[in-house]
């Protein structure tokens, strides 16, 4: 688990994208993802995100997809619906206060 709040994908050694999170008690809150251009369309976010996700399952949270790549990413996958919760309107005042 990244101590700055998300995880990273790296390529060659350099960082080739990252999904950002906050962790609001067991929930982990994913609200960015990003791939540098010179990485795209090599389906590096799509791997980012599920072995992040696996990361949140691994580690007893809950997913909370704020973010709408990780959301498209769960709508396609399954895998992770027993601990994915829905985004509320609460989760997303928390989420604001956190950011700043």
């Amino acid at each position: 688990m990244d101590a700055k709040n998300h995880y990273e994908i790296l390529v060659d050694g350099k960082r080739a994208g990252l999904t950002a999170y906050r962790d609001r008690g067991v929930q982990r809150v994913f609200y960015h993802t990003v791939i540098d251009d010179a990485f795209a369309g090599k389906g590096l976010a799509s791997q980012l995100v599920q072995q992040a996700l696996t990361d949140v399952r691994d580690s007893g949270k809950r997913i909370v997809p704020v973010c709408p790549y990780v959301a498209k990413y769960l709508k396609r996958h399954d895998g992770f619906d027993d601990i994915t919760d829905a985004v509320t309107p609460d989760v997303l005042r928390w989420l604001q206060t956190e950011l700043g």
